[in-house]
């Protein structure tokens, strides 16, 4: 039996606390199989009254919150468990006094302050209170003084610690939402200490509640210096304390894995923890996958982008709106392919429509109807049998229709992307960066045909320089500059990678392609799209796919090589070390090793501002190291794992969640040989997933700005 998700176990979580921490009586994956395509209501089973009716409630939430929840459910799942309305902690509330409520906030004194006046003004008639993360000490007795003082105790029911700081993106991707600034807090010298210490406090809790969320106490490895030995380090001392000094305590409570109440090491998963700096070239690289274009090009963030479609495809005059989509895990088609190249997404498509069609003409059929619309049950040529059929998969139909619809438009916005931007000639550039000479790299920037943003120039020209191995002196460095200024590039960025560039190429590896890239000559790995247009006839708008022509004319069609960037090497040298490569084993032999179940103590801990200002690594404004750690032996350095958490300080890539994806499918269907191999499973998370445009313009810019 595969294993639970991490989204499959928050959502678990999450409905519990809709169930006023009642176990649902089924399980979760029920209502959230991400191969579901109805999308309807879920046939959830919510706690009942003393009269058998649902218990209705009120939901509020802080920022965090309404992130964690929006994520992994809908307004429909909401309603499934009872909530009638939810509403921002922070936002004007009305009474509501016969309703219960839910709060799900973070424990912060400003939303101790905000429940206990609700409870004083009685906008609700019982409070059920859930802290994402564990509320310290402090707090609570400052919160008990207030219900005290106010008297409005017997108003609360219930309070929790739910561990569930951090938000989950897709099954295996996870960030802590601490914001698109943490890069440049954790390498600025203009960063306070405070707002570091706090910073590292934050992304420990968030991963302690993680690993909670899993039910594992992993294996730690981490490398020397910076921000993550310094996590590594607290989280190891965290768990340390949790095992210690809670007789009941998370990992052994019932429904955890077995494997965490005990075993060997190798049966529990490695927690890798690594700075951004490691390598910097995915939060900058073009991609040809559908879920990292729709990040790049359509700005996804929360599962929700927005994207402009015409008013009236058949008359364009009328103009274009915006419309939003959710893609969830209900999202059948999302599911299936959102790691995928993206030319392979347009004949899913195609295949996906053809079988509609023919689905909707065979049901049509046998009711004798023309179309699903003129589905009546007056028609006296409709047999009774066949229209109670035909009622029963309508839902399903349409549900497939109003998917696939919507991925037909994000697919055109795409394409749209593609060609004004042309990311498919910039893309294929970077397949084969450290080939391309100062020359050609100069030609290009000068090029006025390449693109019409002059940010994809800028994320090129970074990508190469932190990767060539040829010399660049000043006066090139001039040349490049002023190339992408006239381009109409801000180049403030260059000033900060110029500085960390030395210490990104000691730890980036380069992988050679195994196979070249796969250039298709008769355009075959569009034909999707290009079928799509002439079967669109009485499926979708006529000028779609005309639409859809004029899009795919000039589009490059290729599949991307296949290759493992830095991160992922560093992960299968940790997992898998027999079959990593030298020069991997190479770059992580000094990798420290936390087990927080082992015999041995750790000392104290200095503040994090206390460390940074050692600056070992050599990074401006970056952590340094706080002492020797714990060296891994030659066993533990050999020792593999089946699965693995990578986090990434500093800002998280959709190409890195893809890319780890990628090898833990292909070395577990390689491994899949061998009798009773463990399959492979690789968690990606991040303080927060940024995508290059705010990771350039917010953070390296900023830090350019200030190293001037």
């Amino acid at each position: 039996m595969q294993s639970q998700s991490l989204r499959d176990r928050q959502v678990a979580s999450l409905e519990k606390i809709l169930n006023l921490n009642h176990a649902s009586p089924e399980p979760s994956t029920v209502h959230h199989d991400p191969l579901a395509a109805n999308g309807l209501i879920p046939k959830a089973t919510p706690i009942l009254n003393s009269d058998g009716d649902p218990i209705w409630k009120v939901l509020v939430f802080d920022n965090l919150g309404r992130d964690v929840i929006s994520s992994v459910l809908r307004v429909n799942d909401l309603r499934g468990w009872g909530v009638t309305i939810h509403l921002n902690i922070n936002s004007s509330r009305h009474p509501i006094p016969d309703v219960p409520v839910l709060y799900l906030v973070e424990p912060t004194a400003a939303n101790l302050t905000l429940i206990n006046q609700d409870l004083s003004k009685s906008l609700y008639s019982e409070a059920y209170i859930n802290f994402l993360s564990s509320i310290p000490r402090p707090l609570m007795e400052d919160f008990a003084a207030q219900i005290a003082e106010a008297g409005t105790a017997e108003s609360i029911s219930q309070v929790y610690d739910q561990y569930l700081n951090f938000v989950v993106a897709e099954p295996d991707l996870f960030s802590l939402g601490l914001g698109k600034e943490t890069y440049w807090a954790l390498n600025s010298a203009n960063a306070k200490d405070e707002e570091i210490d706090t910073l590292v406090e934050r992304i420990v809790s968030g991963l302690f509640s993680v690993v909670v969320t899993m039910g594992v106490i992993p294996i730690i490895r981490c490398p020397r210096g910076g921000a993550a030995e310094m996590i590594a380090a607290k989280l190891d001392r965290k768990l340390r304390d949790h095992i210690l000094n809670s007789k009941d305590n998370l990992f052994s409570t019932q429904g955890q894995r077995s494997s965490t109440t005990g075993g060997t090491p190798s049966s529990r998963p490695v927690l890798v923890i690594v700075d951004r700096n490691v390598d910097l070239i995915p939060m900058l690289s073009h991609s040809w996958t559908y879920q990292s274009l729709v990040h790049d090009v359509l700005k996804m963030y929360l599962n929700r982008i927005t994207v402009e479609t015409p008013i009236d495809e058949d008359n364009p005059a009328k103009g274009r709106t915006k419309r939003a989509y959710d893609l969830t895990s209900k999202d059948f088609f999302w599911s299936r392919n959102a790691g995928v190249p993206f030319p392979q997404v347009a004949e899913d498509i195609d295949t996906e429509l053809t079988k509609y069609k023919d689905d909707a003409n065979e049901i049509t059929q046998k009711a004798g109807a023309s179309s699903l619309e003129d589905l009546q049950t007056d028609n006296p040529n409709t047999s009774a049998q066949h229209l109670k059929a035909a009622i029963t998969l309508l839902p399903e139909l349409r549900e497939r229709k109003a998917v696939l619809d919507m991925h037909m438009n994000i697919a055109t916005a795409l394409l749209k992307g593609i060609k004004d931007r042309q990311l498919d000639n910039f893309f294929q550039i970077e397949e084969s960066i450290t080939k391309q000479t100062k020359a050609m790299m100069l030609e290009l920037l000068n090029d006025s045909a390449k693109g019409n943003q002059p940010l994809d120039k800028l994320r090129l020209f970074i990508i190469w320089f932190l990767s060539t191995e040829q010399e660049v002196s000043r006066t090139d460095m001039e040349r490049f500059e002023e190339a992408l200024t006239k381009a109409g590039a801000d180049t403030t960025a260059l000033v900060y990678v110029k500085k960390v560039r030395e210490v990104t190429r000691m730890t980036m590896m380069t992988s050679a392609p195994s196979q070249p890239a796969q250039q298709s000559t008769g355009g075959e790995l569009f034909r999707g799209f290009s079928s799509i247009s002439n079967r669109l006839t009485g499926q979708l708008p006529g000028a779609l796919g005309t639409n859809f022509e004029n899009l795919i004319s000039g589009v490059k069609n290729f599949l991307p090589v296949n290759k493992d960037i830095t991160i992922t090497k560093i992960v299968e040298s940790l997992m898998d070390p027999t079959s990593a490569s030298s020069s991997a084993i190479a770059k992580t032999e000094d990798y420290l090793y936390f087990d927080p179940r082992s015999a041995n103590a750790r000392g104290t801990m200095p503040a994090p501002s206390q460390a940074r200002h050692q600056q070992a690594s050599g990074t401006p404004g970056a952590l340094g190291s706080l002492g020797p750690g714990t060296q891994a032996s030659f066993g533990q350095r050999r020792q593999g794992f089946s699965e693995a958490i990578v986090f990434t300080v500093g800002g998280g890539s959709m190409d890195e969640y893809g890319n780890l994806q990628d090898w833990a499918k292909r070395t577990s269907a390689a491994s899949g040989a061998t009798a009773g191999a463990p399959k492979r499973r690789v968690v990606y998370g991040s303080t927060e997933i940024v995508n290059a445009e705010d990771f350039v313009v917010g953070e390296l810019a900023r830090l350019g700005r200030e190293d001037r």
